[in-house]
């Protein structure tokens, strides 16, 4: 009999395709442009409240979201390229490095897309607060970090296709639903303390997401409204 054990909690469950569909969303609206660019800002809001979320989360949050729990060490990455450790249940060390860029790199571009200003149909709410020059340095690199995200979007999905074509791993199903099934005669490729580690995904815990990120969304709404 499989053993079923929580690995994603519901609000890194809804982080994450929220995240998804607010980068789709913000991705479509900067190619139609014009008034299209509303929603575009809208949708960078949002994916900027969701970004501090996840980082809030990655410190206080279930133990399969917390950073100290997943982030490798140098000596676990190279023991786990070499084969001589497992990736464990939730991001193994290289799906761990993949999170960190993709957390980075979007977290930049919502950054800066509050300086940008493309002179035609959109100003960031925050570029009347810094130099000429300033504003032109960080529309550069939203720009530019919009061809790094491209790419490291672009590894994540190929890591997807990776795991389930050759290695028989459903990364998504898991995402969707929370739960890992672990077949009794595989628990020894897992970490003892993965295995004895299922996340926590209670009423109040997810309450308490709910809180943290309407207070964060509230934060960021007064200084964009200032």
């Amino acid at each position: 009999m499989k053993k079923i054990i929580r690995v994603w909690d519901l609000p890194i469950r809804l982080f994450h395709w929220l995240l998804v569909l607010c980068i789709i969303t913000s991705f479509i609206t900067v190619k139609i442009g014009g008034n299209a660019m509303e929603l575009h800002a809208l949708s960078g809001y949002c994916i900027l409240t969701l970004i501090i979320f996840r980082v809030f989360w990655g410190l206080i949050g279930s133990y399969h979201a917390r950073f100290i729990n997943f982030v490798p060490s140098p000596k676990r990455l190279l023991q786990y390229l070499t084969g001589k450790t497992s990736g464990g249940l939730g991001h193994n060390p290289l799906g761990a490095l993949s999170v960190l860029a993709l957390l980075g790199s979007v977290g930049v571009q919502a950054i800066t897309g509050l300086f940008t200003n493309d002179d035609i149909a959109f100003e960031g709410p925050f570029a009347k607060y810094v130099s000429s020059g300033t504003v032109e340095l960080l529309t550069s690199i939203h720009y530019f970090n919009e061809k790094i995200l491209i790419a490291v979007i672009a590894l994540h999905l190929c890591a997807i296709f990776y795991y389930q074509k050759f290695k028989g791993e459903n990364l998504i199903k898991p995402m969707l639903l929370g739960d890992k099934e672990i077949d009794p005669s595989d628990e020894a490729k897992h970490l003892p303390a993965d295995l004895g580690r299922a996340s926590k995904d209670g009423g109040l815990q997810r309450g308490f997401a709910l809180l943290l990120l309407g207070l964060i969304a509230l934060i960021l709404i007064y200084f964009i409204k200032r």
